[in-house]
């Protein structure tokens, strides 16, 4: 397996692939890393508590049956762990703190071992929410944004971890990406059971960070679902401990989908109502009534500049054939999965593999999104 089979770089790190270990607290060290996740393309540790007052939340958790890692010193422990965890994948640390000067010695360090370090925004504990950490800087958006702003000028990388529909997703969103954060992790969360996928699609619709989503993965199907929906990386928690091969199938299952296809978290097509705004690669020619032009007009384009732009994008490439489909380019033609022998002929003809037809639209959809026209830049 190649090493940039899916291209996914963040920073200075690349990532083997899009499979996580996500942070639980009291478990996810570097013991349980380096049994469970050595084949995950992203490994985080924690969450650790940097500063008395959450050590002292921490310990009031424990009394009541949750597990938790305390440490009188915790920078000294995040330099251990770091040294210890031995995975082929990218590592990230989870921290809790009030004050903000443990976070700046503890992105200091992180960054020097190469690694990321991520901001809990999203536990829920009583005893954390109280003293104003957790889920509890998702309603104090200003508070959090200053704390992302004042790790960056470390240089770290910085992944902030959110429990969505806590405040509006897309207010979050945005909030988290202006003030300078580089990845955001979501548990799509949503009352009753199972995953927000229409949280993680809105989400990606609002925002280029990469993305993280979870929640009640245990299996490849739930992952493929949340990656549908624009997730880059797919990351797993209490499911692991139920199934401790989950991360290595897992692995494997993506692997194999990005090596058919080419595009692992390809969008469902937008007329669906289930796409995000990468779906647009997919669309047709927008001559008719269909959620294309809702669509469209969310990026600030009319029909006629986004038929210009995809025939721009599909000059000079394979893209600009196709006499022979529905609207006479492959560049209006759908996703892979979906059967068309009108496109799977002309794919024929000209010798594109689906992988590679599929790397073009991927392509194309950044085009489309980062386009002039679209980001007014």
């Amino acid at each position: 397996m190649s090493d940039d089979l899916f291209n996914l770089k963040i920073g200075n790190l690349s990532l083997k692939n899009p499979i996580a270990l996500a942070s639980m607290g009291g478990i996810t060290d570097s013991i349980f890393a380096n049994e469970f996740a050595k084949d995950a393309g992203l490994v985080i540790l924690g969450g650790y508590n940097l500063d008395t007052v959450t050590n002292r939340a921490a310990s009031d958790i424990i009394k009541r049956g949750r597990t938790e890692f305390i440490s009188e010193e915790p920078l000294k422990l995040i330099s251990n762990e770091l040294e210890s965890i031995k995975i082929g994948g990218v590592v990230a640390i989870n921290v809790r703190s009030c004050s903000i000067e443990p976070l700046i010695e503890a992105a200091e360090i992180i960054k020097n071992a190469n690694a990321i370090i991520e901001i809990d925004a999203h536990c829920r504990q009583p005893e954390m929410t109280k003293i104003g950490i957790g889920e509890a800087l998702l309603k104090n958006l200003p508070k959090l944004e200053d704390i992302i702003h004042r790790i960056k000028t470390t240089g770290a990388i910085v992944s902030i971890k959110v429990r969505a529909n806590v405040i509006d997703n897309i207010k979050m969103a945005k909030a988290i990406e202006n003030a300078g954060a580089d990845i955001l992790h979501v548990d799509a969360m949503k009352k009753g059971a199972g995953t927000d996928l229409e949280a993680i699609r809105k989400i990606r619709d609002a925002t280029r960070l990469l993305l993280i989503g979870n929640n009640s993965v245990t299996d490849f199907n739930t992952a493929k679902e949340i990656f549908a929906r624009g997730a880059d990386i797919v990351s797993v928690a209490r499911g692991v401990i139920e199934n401790p091969s989950l991360i290595s199938q897992l692995v494997k299952d993506v692997t194999s989908l990005q090596e058919e296809i080419g595009w692992y978290n390809a969008p469902k097509h937008v007329c669906r109502g289930e796409g995000d705004l990468r779906g647009l690669t997919f669309c047709c020619l927008p001559v008719k009534a269909c959620p294309v032009h809702s669509n469209i007009k969310k990026i600030g384009l009319t029909a006629k500049e986004f038929a210009d732009i995809k025939m721009e994008f599909a000059k000079g490439t394979p893209l600009e054939y196709g006499d022979s489909t529905c609207f006479g380019s492959l560049v209006w033609c759908c996703k892979i999965t979906k059967m068309c022998p009108l496109r799977d002929s002309v794919l024929e003809t000209i010798g594109l593999s689906d992988a590679e037809y599929m790397k073009l639209k991927k392509e194309l959809a950044d085009y489309i999104l980062n386009h002039p026209k679209v980001t007014g830049k």
